[in-house]
């Protein structure tokens, strides 16, 4: 009898921890900000891993620490199989080029006194990859693949809108062939109508070339869209992990239920009960005892005030961090 075909992560990511220093460097005694607690999860060759939750719950500190845009503070993160957190920066440089990121502000993320062009083959340059024929060629074919042409090449990034920008900052991805890319919130800074255009060519470009994505939002109905498998995240900690289909039938966290239930439904005639949050979130640099929801958990007990929750399996693939579901 043959032994099953087990399928190794592209990315496998564990116990990732990261924290900042806060207050001033004066001070004699520095306080820590835990913006990435300990979380843990994977993402397959092909696959969308999508993250949501508020803003400031770690999930944009989570893509960056990944691709050690920031060093991590704990934790390992595995690409084929090898932590790049242990390689030297010499090492690291020669993989850089299959993990690349879209960031949130396209405007931002790209050098206004430069030409488009120029901004697209920078990366190809600085890997010393290609001639200059054939990195214009590169750039030119890319251009072309997200909805470009020849005439783009020379153009600056303030002839653009924010959703042709956006399409920029995806080719300027591309140009080094990756394997994985960190989505930074590559929608939220654009109107409704450009959002599915700038989705739908994620997708297509995904089953073109085999992409891996995290797809980083706070807006589910997006992440729904595009995820095949969705992580909570709530003040650093990933509350909740599923399938995507499977948390939108079946929520189990409480902090996941009170975000679906924000969902509008385009039906008026189907009612759905609003669950509101009392109190504020707390203070990453002041994190809550025990389980970090308690404070605005309506299902809190005593217990969860003095001991942390341990992630639990309640299906083939899905995982909730609750005491409510520890039997």
């Amino acid at each position: 009898m043959s032994s099953p075909i087990v399928i190794e992560p592209l990315i496998r990511v564990e116990n990732l921890k990261k924290s900042f220093s806060a207050g001033s460097s004066f001070s004699i005694k520095k306080k820590e900000v835990r913006a990435v607690n300990d979380i843990s999860f994977e993402i397959y060759e092909g696959e969308t891993f999508g993250i949501v939750g508020e803003s400031g719950c770690g999930k944009s500190t989570t893509g960056r620490t990944i691709l050690r845009l920031t060093e991590p503070s704990g934790g390992k993160v595995f690409y084929n199989g090898q932590n790049i957190f242990e390689l030297k920066e010499k090492e690291f440089r020669k993989i850089r080029q299959d993990l690349q990121m879209v960031f949130q502000d396209p405007f931002a993320s790209l050098d206004p006194k430069k030409r488009i062009g120029y901004s697209l083959e920078e990366s190809m340059i600085i890997q010393k990859v290609g001639t200059k024929e054939e990195r214009r060629n590169r750039v030119l074919e890319l251009l072309e693949k997200v909805g470009f042409n020849e005439d783009h090449y020379d153009k600056f990034p303030h002839e653009f809108s924010g959703g042709q920008r956006q399409r920029i900052g995806i080719a300027r991805a591309l140009v080094l062939n990756p394997k994985f890319i960190v989505c930074d919130e590559p929608v939220s800074a654009l109107d409704v109508s450009i959002q599915s255009q700038i989705l739908n060519l994620l997708k297509q470009l995904q089953v073109d070339l085999g992409l891996a994505y995290l797809f980083i939002g706070h807006d589910l109905s997006v992440v729904r869209y595009i995820a095949d498998r969705i992580g909570v995240m709530y003040l650093g900690e990933m509350v909740e992990k599923s399938t995507t289909d499977e948390l939108f039938a079946n929520p189990l966290h409480p902090y996941t239920k009170s975000l679906l239930s924000a969902v509008p439904i385009p039906d008026p005639d189907i009612k759905k009960e609003r669950i509101i949050l009392k109190g504020d979130v707390p203070s990453p640099i002041h994190i809550p005892s025990g389980c970090v929801f308690h404070t605005r958990c309506p299902f809190a007990m005593e217990r969860c005030k003095e001991e942390k929750p341990v992630a639990i399996h309640v299906g083939e693939n899905h995982e909730v961090q609750c005491h409510l579901y520890d039997k």
